[in-house]
């Protein structure tokens, strides 16, 4: 039951340099996140009219003008699309804009340890969680 969170999601489109989301993973988290009562504040560099698209005037879907302004209100960050914007990110500006300070991170973009340096908890795909 996520009833009440919010999340940033950084990648709609399901690659980078594509505004393509066909078979995008970000339509299924986004679906699960849904159903399960939370909202989201989106961010991608290209993919953003294709989620209006396809998304509507979904009340539980907004969009942000950059990846820190996704940030701002959410409880946690999950990355779907590994956007080369997201490569190098300010951890300590993550860590201070979100309410819980955690990243899903779904493409491996960092180095676990860089991450937990930082602050912030980290779930990655295929590693064992790092805890801040």
């Amino acid at each position: 039951d996520l009833k009440g969170k919010h999340f940033a999601l950084w990648g709609l489109a399901f690659k980078p340099n594509t505004d393509d989301m066909r078979e995008a993973t970000s339509r299924v988290v986004l679906q699960e996140l849904f159903e399960r009562g939370a909202t989201v504040t989106a961010y991608d560099p290209v993919a953003m009219p294709e989620a209006q698209r396809i998304f509507g005037d979904d009340a539980r879907l907004k969009y942000a003008d950059s990846p820190n302004a996704a940030l701002q209100g959410a409880d946690a960050l999950i990355i779907v699309t590994e956007w080369k914007e997201f490569r190098c990110p300010d951890f300590d500006k993550i860590k201070a804009s979100l309410k819980t300070p955690v990243i899903f991170d779904g493409r491996n973009l960092y180095e676990p340890s860089l991450v937990k340096q930082a602050g912030l908890s980290y779930e990655s795909i295929g590693r064992a969680p790092i805890q801040a």
